[in-house]
């Protein structure tokens, strides 16, 4: 077999790697040439990350990788080995909402709820770094989330309460 068709095989190979997913590790196969949004949603079955426009420019996707959000669309899987990946599905704990889960519910910031899980991912990015972001660094932060429905009000209010929330004690 020559060099060049050796490659073409090997690249339609499965790879096979453990990701930390949602603070657990998950052990899975794909194809090398996957997105994190692909293996997210097409192998671990974790539907709360959007696909949207492939591009990058939606923020649908948007992920949390090492805290930091990420575009899931524009990231292979392959990348991800041994880094702390966080989905919507991991911000809340049994039946107890995340407080920016509860507090979108509260303002209805999530009208179609398409654009939601990015949006709270990337603002839970924000939040954890600075824990009382004026309207403006959260108009900044969200930026790359597109919403089609709720003219961003509601979810403006929805991440300020959110972020009072997280800075209130735990009773």
């Amino acid at each position: 077999m020559n060099v060049g068709v050796e490659k073409k095989v090997a690249a339609r190979r499965q790879v096979q790697m453990t990701l930390r997913v949602n603070g657990e590790p998950v052990e899975v196969s794909f194809s090398p040439y996957k997105t994190l949004l692909e293996v997210l949603r097409e192998d671990l079955r974790l539907t709360g990350t959007k696909h949207g426009c492939e591009l990058g420019e939606c923020g649908a996707c948007a992920v949390l990788v090492d805290g930091v959000a990420q575009l899931s669309c524009l990231v292979l899987a392959l990348d991800c080995e041994g880094r702390h990946i966080e989905t919507v599905e991991g911000l809340a704990h049994g039946t107890e909402l995340h407080p920016l889960q509860a507090a979108f519910a509260d303002h209805g910031a999530a009208q179609c709820g398409y654009c939601t899980p990015g949006i709270l991912m990337t603002a839970k990015a924000l939040l954890e770094t600075e824990p009382n972001p004026s309207r403006e660094r959260i108009q900044e932060a969200i930026s790359g989330n597109l919403c089609r429905c709720t003219g961003y009000q509601q979810i403006y209010e929805a991440i300020e309460d959110g972020a009072r929330r997280m800075r209130e004690p735990v009773k």
